[in-house]
């Protein structure tokens, strides 16, 4: 059985599925339609990608699509592990500007849920991750947009700092959550 365990902000959930094991090694659902909806998530998965980053300290995001092409993401870690954070960044939204964060590994399993309306990055806890990760809309980079890692308005707390945290040239330029105009989902 799939284990269904809702974060801090209860839009994002984190999925550990049931490993079955014996003496050949584990047979692991890593996603079920029916397991997510009664979960409550009626995500419609289009695509699959999958990432590798070399060392650790990699900080990857924090990402989102706006609409009219919004993502949802379900990200396992296939390799390694990796800090996964999301953020809220709805307008409107009672938590806008809140995270919530959860250690994902190779070995447990484990799998975050991040909605439509959330930004999503993550940091490499060990060197060679690999991870893959659904999606249910289509990539559409004029609505792609992000946030700043280290926006010190959103206080994360990630597992290194910014002299050692390995970025994209791209990263490096989002802005802080303060300065989105704002956005639909």
């Amino acid at each position: 059985m799939t284990t269904v365990t809702p974060l801090a902000l209860p839009e994002v959930l984190l999925i550990t599925p049931r490993r079955h094991g014996d003496a050949r090694g584990w047979f692991s659902e890593t996603w079920s339609r029916r397991t997510l909806a009664a979960a409550g998530v009626d995500a419609d998965f289009v695509q699959d990608n999958q990432a590798f980053s070399a060392r650790a300290g990699t900080v990857r995001g924090l990402h989102f699509q706006a609409a009219p092409h919004p993502q949802a993401k379900l990200v396992r870690v296939l390799a390694g592990a990796i800090l996964d954070v999301a953020v809220d960044v709805r307008p409107g939204s009672s938590t806008r500007g809140r995270w919530v964060s959860a250690t994902l590994t190779a070995e447990g399993g484990e799998q975050l849920f991040v909605p439509r309306g959330f930004a999503h990055g993550y940091c490499t806890l060990c060197d060679d991750v690999m991870l893959a990760y659904k999606v249910d809309g289509d990539y559409a980079p004029q609505t792609e947009g992000g946030v700043i890692w280290n926006d010190p308005d959103l206080a994360i707390d990630w597992p290194v700092s910014a002299d050692v945290a390995v970025l994209s040239d791209k990263d490096r330029l989002l802005p802080r959550l303060s300065d989105l105009l704002d956005l639909a989902f």
